[in-house]
């Protein structure tokens, strides 16, 4: 049955274990979960897949990748076609493609005309002035959301929406994980930054706040390389050339963003009620969020102002079910309600999975036997009891890595010198990650060499692929160096057998937001990886917000995280190792958590960065790309491949890893999921049956023989009655 599901719910689709209404489950609502609460829900701050989820449903960025097209291809969204591209020289003359005197790309963007925001409250107007942006305390008093507002108002996008976007990423105060990177690709972004943010510094020094959550007009101030031309038109002109800048521009960063709202969400009031931009997106995707209870549920619905969107028409690989294009052409999006459930534990997912009430659901290790069978060529099948459900399933290697971090600002782990090079690749050696894919991801992953997945120019198979210090090539296949070879590398590291200088044996600290009871497995199988060095490895588990703000503080020593590709080129995983980004180089917003700073290994990757794809490319790459092999801050973890089951009622399921924006191309059949509910939870009666029918079995003497113990005593208090009557009689005659 279905676990936690209350006695007030019980009737509610017609199963009595069903955790929807009725009408939920017979429309086009799709059920799905969400394991950890998103701490970011503002477009500009947010870098985590997690908190992507809900943001890429909601917001919309100038473009997108197209659903269905390998490889990945970039199309408009909220354009009415592709940028325009002009190359300029240094008098910002239009030059050739291929002249040497380039050094401006100037991008021309043309909105459509037809895409409007939410209904909000931060856009309602009365008398040519607006409701809701100096609120009382009166008006507060009733306020506990943003659904709390009487008055709800639109209004078209504009240019200035994407330009007050790249704004408020620019206010340092803001925190944008991306800032310092397109500081040196947008004209005029840095000295902007500098600008606003001494300004807002001052405003808040003024009004004695030590709050980021104060108003700050940036509609003053202007970027040089960012224009509006028009309502519909706009213009972003960045440094040389930089192919990759069109990826970036299908990321939630570069979301549009209204004024209005960041001025209607800066009240005291209402950020002291945690009502802000961070916590109530205002977005112009195919749905908004209409609840927002992260320790419970996340719900999205249609935006009923969503602009004309059309399912794709072409595009669908040769090997793709041809069923993915039944819906061609039709209006999007087809799903109008989505529900996420907070499900930590795999186990009750899984099971919910079964009966129904989730429409998709991944594979846990505990799962994995009783959904697939793996043949002796490797290759993954559904089990029967699973085909039989009707369920389907989809496999790839995704363009991700998840990686064992060192902090190479610690003083320990950490470091460029021989000795500790050699620490992290003993470590690394140690650390068998093919025994993790086996044991923890029944084999659903390879191990990684490098920080470039397959799929990304630059990642290479076979011996010249292979990370030369952690593996051999032996039987035309890459194999972990021995243990013993690692104890070796200790030694020479200053720590024989695991111990230090004084024969204390060597502690290290692994921080991890694993703390559920799925991990601890996991985390004794991390143990017993250090132990094989005569290392003491010392757990610190945490939640996943407090672990970010730790690993941002640069205040961890080894962790593991991972990254799933933005964009597909390698940049986009070389940047994690660039100095640049390193988080005690940016204040906590960069995304090279492990804090690797190798001079060389910069100066080829800024190199590399605006160079388009050929050989030249690839040389430098893979010079990167042995220079962090050999200075090892990461112990390099796997490539998963993923495995994806869905129900045959959910309609256009296609693997996009690089897009997030895919619920509205989904469908669900919801009168065959309806059917399917009820017939795979049906109540099972007969127990209940069976103890009445005992209960009144065991009842039934036992009111036989209390009618008797009643006659009895009935019979025995007449009987001595009649004997009272016939003395009293007797009395009588005597007298």
């Amino acid at each position: 049955m279905l676990i936690g599901v209350s006695i007030a719910t019980a009737n509610h689709a017609g199963n009595l274990n069903s955790p929807y209404s009725n009408e939920q489950v017979q429309q086009q609502t799709l059920f799905s979960s969400f394991s950890s609460p998103p701490k970011h829900l503002d477009p500009v701050v947010s870098y985590n897949s997690n908190e992507w989820a809900f943001l890429s449903q909601i917001y919309e960025p100038p473009l997108q990748y197209h659903y269905l097209r390998r490889p990945y291809q970039v199309e408009p969204l909220t354009l009415t076609k592709m940028p325009e591209i002009r190359y300029l020289d240094q008098a910002n003359r239009a030059v050739s493609e291929n002249s040497k005197q380039i050094k401006f790309t100037e991008y021309l963007f043309e909105l459509k005309e037809d895409v409007k925001f939410q209904n909000h409250p931060a856009f309602a107007q009365k008398g040519g002035g607006y409701l809701y942006h100096a609120l009382t305390d009166n008006q507060l008093a009733s306020i506990n959301s943003v659904n709390d507002f009487a008055e709800q108002s639109s209004r078209n996008l504009h240019a200035k929406d994407y330009v007050y976007a790249i704004k408020r990423m620019a206010l340092r105060q803001n925190h944008s994980p991306i800032l310092d990177s397109m500081q040196a690709y947008i004209v005029g972004l840095k000295t902007f930054s500098e600008t606003v943010t001494a300004a807002f510094s001052e405003q808040l020094k003024q009004e004695g706040a030590q709050s980021k959550y104060r108003y700050f007009d940036l509609n003053q101030y202007e970027i040089s390389g960012v224009q509006v031309i028009d309502k519909t038109h706009f213009k972003i002109k960045i440094n040389g050339v930089y192919p990759q800048f069109l990826y970036w521009l299908t990321m939630n960063f570069f979301a549009p963003i209204p004024w209005e709202a960041d001025k209607f969400y800066k009240q005291p009031g209402l950020v002291e009620k945690n009502i802000t931009l961070d916590t109530s997106p205002v977005g112009t995707g195919a749905y908004y969020l209409a609840e927002n209870n992260p320790n419970r549920i996340m719900r999205l619905l249609v935006n009923p102002n969503y602009h004309q969107a059309y399912y794709p028409t072409d595009g669908l690989a040769d090997d793709a079910d041809p069923a993915l294009l039944a819906d061609a052409g039709k209006p999007l999006p087809f799903i109008k309600e989505v529900v996420y459930s907070l499900e930590k534990e795999s186990v009750p997912l899984w099971n919910k999975f079964l009966q129904g009430y989730y429409d998709a659901s991944g594979v846990s290790s505990d799962s994995f036997d009783q959904a697939v069978s793996v043949s002796g060529s490797g290759n993954m099948n559904l089990t029967t009891a699973m085909q039989q459900k009707g369920i389907q399933f989809l496999s790839q290697v995704e363009p991700t890595i998840y990686y064992f971090g060192f902090n190479m600002a610690d003083p320990v782990v950490g470091g460029y010198s021989k000795k500790q090079q050699k620490l992290r690749q003993a470590i690394s050696i140690a650390i068998n990650f093919e025994e993790y894919i086996s044991i923890f991801m029944n084999g659903r992953g390879i191990a990684a060499q490098g920080p470039i997945p397959p799929g990304i120019v630059g990642y290479e198979s076979g011996q010249n692929g292979i990370n030369p210090f952690m593996y051999d090539w032996q039987d035309n296949h890459p194999r972990r160096k021995s243990i013993e070879y690692a104890k070796k590398l200790l030694a020479e590291a200053g720590y024989p057998n695991g111990r230090k200088k004084n024969g204390e044996v060597l502690s290290l600290y692994y921080d991890t937001a694993a703390t559920g009871p799925d991990s601890q497995s996991q985390l004794n199988w991390y143990r017993k990886q250090f132990a094989k060095l005569g290392i003491n490895l010392i757990i610190r588990a945490t939640d996943y917000n407090r672990f970010q703000d730790k690993i941002r503080q640069a205040k961890g020593q080894m962790f593991s995280w991972g990254w799933n590709a933005d964009y597909p080129d390698p940049e986009n995983f070389l940047f994690l190792l660039y100095g640049g980004n390193a988080t005690i180089n940016t204040k906590g917003s960069g995304v090279n958590s492990a804090n690797y700073d190798n001079k060389r290994f910069n100066q080829l990757f800024k190199q590399m960065k605006t160079m388009p794809n050929g050989p030249e490319r690839l040389a430098i790459i893979q010079k990167m790309v042995k220079l962090v092999q050999q200075d090892a801050p990461w112990a390099w973890g796997f490539h998963p491949k993923s495995l994806a089951l869905y129900h045959s009622w959910y309609k256009n399921v296609w693997p996009n890893a690089l897009a997030n924006n895919t619920i509205k191309y989904k469908r669900i059949d919801a009168q065959q999921r309806y059917e399917n509910q009820k017939n795979w939870n049906k109540p099972v009666i007969w127990p209940i049956v069976l103890m009445l029918v005992l209960v009144l079995v065991s009842i039934w003497p036992l009111k036989k023989a209390y009618q008797q113990r009643q006659k009895t005593k009935l019979k025995a208090e007449g009987s001595a009655m009649l004997q009272s009557e016939s003395m009293t009689s007797k009395n009588g005659e005597v007298s």
